[in-house]
């Protein structure tokens, strides 16, 4: 993770009552790892899950639960501390969120500290749900939710898995990774742009069979393409990921399809693209296979020459769309501008993405990347190294240009 994603934000962490209010514990501690300074304000129901020195720990701050003094023996203070702390966020997050809580923010009621916060607030409110399937999923609560969406807060849904119930369903407070990746693109100033969108990424390598041991393959993490989708669907797109074989993770709303070689992989950008609205071809495709794959482990004293090579079909170059987005990947060595838009125009892109490996933590592997977007028109735009994630979020804004 990029120290510098959330550098010098401040978030205010909001922490409701209930069992999720421990994964408040792990997002604190990510947050504060991307950079930011974070204070948290609980609700008094949250005690019963976690104290406020486990929280205070953590960030290094006071923590709020009481909006008055538990007594005034020691005399009484003037300052209004909810105006001051709001002056001082530029977010604020509620994690987990009860039902209850966003009953109240609903209704405009503000019966302890928390609430006085989200009501005095005047920086962008992010709100993360959890609760068992049966409250989550209530009629009212489900409106309540499309009440907060529509008075612009924002939501991360909860997921889908087990519960602390038993039960299995709808509920799960989001991954913490998803909360703060959602603060990031709040904080970057990007809206839900994609929203009725529909994206098609491909990412990481293509394995290309020698035997039933060894293939033909590169240093491609996924990450860049992993990140894309991540970025697209928290702009409002639905989002479907081709994906070769990594170890990268993905949010559970997104569609993946799997897939090996980069026949496979042509076959499966050629069904889906009809669906989809823009393509973004981020994976890193063998341009070789073996002509010939060998049924049995090749030995060391087989003659080598045995495995000849052929070139793969050029995903791009055959792709039959008409009134769709493509924007291609370029990673070069040398004459990296030259040879991008020479992919640019042979290939008829909308848009191409330029990285270099001459560039230090740039490209294969790395967290980080330096890209250079060039559109069709020849406008080009050179960006810093920075996060993989905060540049695909670029990628994204360029393509909506």
């Amino acid at each position: 993770m990029h120290a510098d994603q959330l550098s010098g934000k401040k978030i205010i962490l909001g922490v409701t009552g209930g069992i999720a209010a421990y994964k408040a514990c792990w997002l604190t501690r990510e947050l504060i790892k991307r950079g930011a300074e974070v204070k948290v304000v609980m609700t008094p129901s949250a005690l019963q899950f976690v104290q406020p020195l486990t929280f205070s720990s953590l960030s290094k701050n006071e923590v709020v639960v009481n909006i008055f003094p538990d007594n005034q023996n020691n005399g009484t203070s003037m300052k209004t501390w909810h105006i001051d702390l709001v002056r001082w966020a530029d977010l604020m997050i509620i994690a987990p969120c009860t039902v209850n809580t966003a009953a109240k923010i609903a209704a405009g009621i503000s019966d302890n500290a928390l609430l006085t916060v989200v009501l005095a607030l005047r920086s962008p409110l992010l709100i993360a749900p959890a609760a068992d399937i049966d409250m989550y999923e209530n009629k009212i609560t489900q409106k309540n939710f499309r009440t907060l969406e529509d008075m612009g807060y924002s939501i991360v849904k909860a997921e889908k898995g087990e519960l602390a119930s038993g039960l299995e369903g709808g509920g799960r407070m989001a991954d913490i990774n998803k909360i703060a990746d959602a603060a990031e693109v709040i904080l970057l100033g990007y809206k839900r742009d994609l929203h009725n969108k529909k994206v098609l990424v491909t990412a990481g390598p293509t394995n290309e069979d020698i035997d039933p041991v060894r293939f033909i393959g590169n240093r491609s993490s996924g990450k860049m393409g992993y990140n894309i989708a991540k970025a697209a669907y928290l702009r409002g797109a639905e989002v479907t990921l081709i994906s070769g074989p990594v170890s990268e993770s993905i949010y559970p709303e997104v569609k993946v399809i799997s897939i090996r070689t980069a026949e496979e992989m042509k076959k499966a950008v050629d069904a889906e693209m009809v669906n989809n609205d823009i393509l973004i071809m981020a994976a890193a495709v063998a341009d070789y296979k073996p002509i010939k794959i060998s049924d049995r482990k090749l030995k060391k004293e087989d003659n080598l020459d045995m495995i000849k090579l052929t070139q793969t079909e050029d995903i791009l170059s055959t792709l039959k769309v008409s009134g769709k987005k493509v924007i291609g990947f370029a990673l070069e060595t040398d004459n990296e501008t030259e040879n991008a838009r020479k992919k640019l125009k042979n290939k008829l892109l909308d848009m191409i993405v330029l990285n270099s490996l001459k560039d230090k933590n740039s490209g294969f592997e790395h967290n980080t990347n330096k890209i250079t977007v060039i559109h069709k028109n020849g406008e080009q735009i050179d960006f810093p190294l920075e996060s993989k994630f905060r540049a695909a979020n670029r990628i994204i804004s360029e393509i909506l240009k």
